[in-house]
């Protein structure tokens, strides 16, 4: 098999996006290249960093069988329902199928205006194209699911927002860029028009197996256990994917800043990186977008969104569940009761690695709680304070840069013996896991404002030392006490944008 475009979502036509063209860049330039993702994606070798392609990720040219398209969308932003929305800075290129099959959308997201812009310029800072390209390469690294950072390249243009900033474009890679919006926009917006057609591709583009699963199956046996129809394997599928993409997303102390429905994928992969945040200080209350005054979004409420996103997800779906209205509300309310305890078998998966323990016992989580509150009481270090836990469970504190940067207060010591007598008869898989899954460096927020800082000024130097050294997050390295170190006040960032 052959790497190539294949334009699935363009061929089901112009209800459901709009073709487009990529505006030019004046002065096109490489900030940083993904090598890694480019062996991944099969991508050409001709179409690494040529000139060639450097035109064509800056909009100058289009690659050989790229269908740019705009998809459309809705959205439920901060609560408040929008009927249309869509990719208002972002042009899908087309759906590249590697050499292996694998079908994955490529995104051009700062290439200008598209008919979804809604009177913008459709374009990109360079300051949210560096976060999401360190930050989405991060999470990769971390085991989360995410959207990838192919390329980001420099337009040589001004964008003007609350300042006069340079320009740059994201080529984003993504399994698809299907959402819950865009269920919301066929079904509340078109009055269920195109809806059935629409669920039918989400289904066999991401859940074929499951759906070949249930529908084979015999009513006595089958996992749903309810009335069987696309629509309601989609949204069970869906919903396991979510749960767990919010458990791993509190495992690791991340902010995602902007849990509308329209950055919710189906694939259950992260998406939109705009005001997004790791944690410093413990805080369940922390919040880092400027736009998210009333704390919506705060780290503490992301599960619970995440659920709220689902139900509204699943409101969309019932027309197609059943005909039977009683009955398709019974399905629905059903798979969408099931998320609180998917979410919580699957944090709880995350919480017995991160603290070293075969598993969680149901008397455990009182000792998950004193240490949350151990840390909190004194906003210590989130990552931090996990690997410091992962040092003294293998003994190598005093071998590491540890010492240097962290400081456990006297709440976290009066808690520790605990921790240790349950760990007594720990497994050493639980020790191999449990460094796996607490890194020593996180994409922070002060090391990301060093880096964009930079590459305002044209040097994506700090940007490429960044992205290198977090491609092995779970090791110490040379220059750590750099890398791994919490922001000294000066350095604290209180606000992230979006840059829209």
């Amino acid at each position: 098999m052959s790497a190539h475009f294949d334009n699935s979502y363009a061929r089901l036509g112009d209800h459901y996006s709009s073709s487009v063209q990529p505006s030019t860049a004046a002065n096109p330039g490489w900030m940083l290249f993904n090598d890694e993702l480019a062996n991944e994606i099969s991508w050409p070798s001709e179409w690494r960093q040529s000139e060639s392609t450097l035109e064509a990720l800056a909009g100058n040219r289009l690659l050989a069988g790229s269908d740019p398209i705009a998809t459309v969308y809705a959205g439920h932003q901060f609560g408040s329902y929008n009927p249309q929305l869509g990719d208002g800075r972002a042009i899908l290129l087309g759906e590249w199928l590697t050499d292996t099959g694998r079908r994955v959308d490529i995104q051009l997201k700062g290439a200008g205006a598209t008919p979804f812009s809604r009177g913008g310029d459709g374009r990109s800072p360079i300051g949210p194209v560096v976060r999401e390209f360190l930050i989405s390469e991060a999470m990769h690294t971390l085991g989360v699911p995410t959207t990838r950072a192919l390329a980001a390249v420099a337009t040589g243009e001004r964008v003007y927002r609350t300042r006069v900033e340079p320009g740059a474009i994201l080529t984003r890679v993504a399994s698809s860029h299907l959402r819950i919006g865009t269920a919301q926009y066929f079904a509340m917006t078109q009055g269920g028009e195109g809806l059935s057609t629409w669920v039918d591709y989400v289904l066999e583009r991401h859940y074929g197996e499951a759906w070949e699963r249930e529908s084979s199956a015999t009513s006595a046996s089958h996992s749903l256990g309810f009335y069987k129809s696309k629509a309601s394997v989609l949204l069970a599928e869906v919903g396991k994917r979510l749960a767990s993409l919010a458990a791993h997303w509190q495992s690791l102390g991340f902010i995602h800043g902007v849990l509308n429905t329209d950055n919710m994928l189906l694939c259950g992969e992260t998406i939109d990186y705009g005001p997004c945040a790791f944690m410093d200080g413990h805080d369940p209350k922390r919040v880092f977008s400027s736009i998210d005054s009333q704390g919506r979004y705060a780290y503490g409420n992301q599960p619970s969104i995440v659920h709220w996103n689902l139900s509204v997800l699943a409101q969309c779906l019932l027309p197609l569940i059943s005909d039977d209205e009683e009955q398709a509300l019974s399905v629905a309310q059903s798979i969408v009761d099931a998320f609180p305890q998917q979410y919580t078998d699957a944090y709880s998966a995350f919480m017995a690695a991160k603290f070293g323990l075969d598993g969680l016992r149901p008397d455990d989580k009182q000792l998950v709680d004193e240490f949350f509150e151990a840390i909190s009481a004194d906003a210590l270090d989130f990552t931090l304070a996990f690997r410091w836990l992962t040092e003294t469970a293998h003994g190598t504190i005093d071998h590491t840069p540890m010492p240097e940067l962290f400081t456990p207060n006297p709440a976290l010591n009066t808690w520790l013996p605990k921790w240790q007598a349950r760990r007594s008869n720990a497994s050493e898989a639980s020790d191999s896991r449990m460094a796996a899954c607490n890194p020593v460096v996180i994409p922070r927020n002060h090391q990301i404002a060093r880096a964009i800082e930079a590459a305002e000024a044209h040097d994506y130097s700090i940007m490429a030392a960044l992205y290198k050294r977090l491609r092995a997050p779970a090791v110490w390295s040379e220059g750590d006490t750099t890398w791994a170190a919490s922001p000294q006040p000066e350095e604290i960032v209180q606000r992230t944008f979006c840059g829209t």
